[in-house]
């Protein structure tokens, strides 16, 4: 339920949302499995809102129960992870809609909570194809925020021979986000390089279905050796939202 006190600031954002909406957006959108209510709000007006509601938490949470797809992509930008609790982000990942939330918006809040690996094995596990790969994405995000001498460098040896041993019978978004898992250890985790990089020269080529849109799998080896080359390569992140 979103909070009384709240209402008159979501509607304001959600007015200023849909000022911004446009049917170019929401083609792109649609063309990417976006469903339900959206105006087409393009993230770099996305990111401009937030500017001004930075630091509006109870707002955040708010704006993600609206259902609104643009509110929802919002409220991943503002909200603090830090502030969350499980229950919260659990519910999050549940609710995602679209796989752009599910693999952006509560993965890059989630990594920012104390909560982060504990809830992204569980949710690697899961039944559901979209909790599976919020899960994958938000591991992937662990590592590459977390400073290595406090990973679990055995757990992440498990998932990527989970990986391996999965990936070809596994779904569209889990393998793409398989594949992403494995880039991002052998890009930011030092003592799991070379297993990651053997890992992805064993999976090759993944094949994902990725709709009417031009978008690639990259391919975790040429990806890992490009961060190399460019010097970026076990360089920690301060945050994965984008």
């Amino acid at each position: 339920m979103i909070p009384q006190f709240a209402m008159n600031a979501v509607a304001e954002v959600l007015a200023a949302l849909e000022s911004k909406g446009s049917e170019q957006t929401r083609k792109i959108y649609r063309r990417h499995g976006a469903t339900g209510e959206f105006f087409g709000v393009k993230i770099a007006d996305l990111k401009v809102i937030a500017k001004q509601i930075k630091g509006e938490q109870e707002l955040a949470l708010a704006l993600y129960e609206t259902g609104n797809v643009d509110a929802i992509y919002l409220a991943g930008i503002v909200a603090d992870g830090r502030q969350m609790t499980k229950k919260q982000l659990n519910d999050w990942a549940k609710n995602a809609s679209w796989s752009m939330i599910a693999e952006y918006s509560v993965p890059g809040v989630t990594v920012e909570s104390p909560f982060a690996r504990e809830l992204a094995m569980k949710w690697i596990s899961a039944k559901n194809e979209s909790v599976a790969f919020t899960g994958w994405t938000t591991y992937s995000g662990v590592v590459a925020t977390t400073a290595d001498d406090e990973l679990d460098l055995g757990e992440i040896e498990g998932l990527l021979q989970k990986t391996e041993s999965e990936i070809s019978e596994a779904p569209d978004r889990i393998r793409y986000t398989m594949n992403g898992f494995v880039i991002s250890v052998g890009g930011y985790v030092k003592p799991l390089s070379k297993q990651a990089k053997a890992t992805a020269k064993k999976l090759g080529k993944v094949e994902v279905d990725m709709g009417e849109t031009s978008c690639k799998v990259p391919l975790a080896l040429e990806y890992i050796e490009k961060m190399e080359r460019s010097g970026r390569a076990f360089k920690k992140r301060k945050t994965i939202k984008c």
